[in-house]
């Protein structure tokens, strides 16, 4: 039994609710000598109080990277963008494209706020750069065939966090 449905559970096939329930009992991912990172990811925090998105975009890119070596995935082409993009219903936070044929996957992650056009802070940057790469490791290291906002995979990126940062 799963712990937590989402409202779009009901509008599943019986195949996508297997995979739901799959994923929602999946609830952390081992990150191998996680603590090898945590220079790499107090990079990152600096970078993003100096605003410098070409020096953010290579600190992601090294970190993903690092991330899917160690997890054994293919590697992710890592975008950030300026200003999050918006409409009625909200901002977007993060963007996260498959692999397909030759063409590697693709995250994209936004590090201004829409409306204000802020910096986004640190640690809402981080998971939001993690939950692309959960997308990411539902394909390739999972093998789900869907990728799907359940709560194990909310666990999931808040296991990779909590390995990556120490708040010590």
């Amino acid at each position: 039994m799963i712990s937590m449905v989402f409202k779009y559970y009901k509008r599943l096939t019986v195949t996508q609710r297997r995979v739901y329930e799959k994923s929602d009992k999946v609830t952390s991912v081992q990150i191998q000598n996680a603590a090898e990172l945590y220079p790499l990811v107090r990079e990152l925090d600096r970078a993003l109080t100096e605003e410098n998105r070409d020096k953010i975009e290579i600190l992601c890119q090294r970190l993903i990277s690092a991330l899917a070596t160690r997890l054994k995935t293919p590697q992710v082409t890592v975008k950030v963008l300026a200003v999050r993009p918006h409409n009625a219903y909200g901002e977007l936070h993060g963007l996260y494209k498959p692999l397909q044929k030759m063409h590697p996957a693709i995250m994209t992650v936004w590090m201004k706020t829409a409306q204000q056009k802020r910096v986004v802070a640190f640690k809402t940057f981080l998971r939001t750069l993690l939950h692309e790469i959960c997308h990411h490791l539902d394909y390739e290291y999972f093998r789900l065939p869907y990728s799907f906002h359940t709560e194990g995979f909310y666990k999931r990126e808040s296991s990779l966090f909590h390995q990556l940062v120490n708040d010590n």
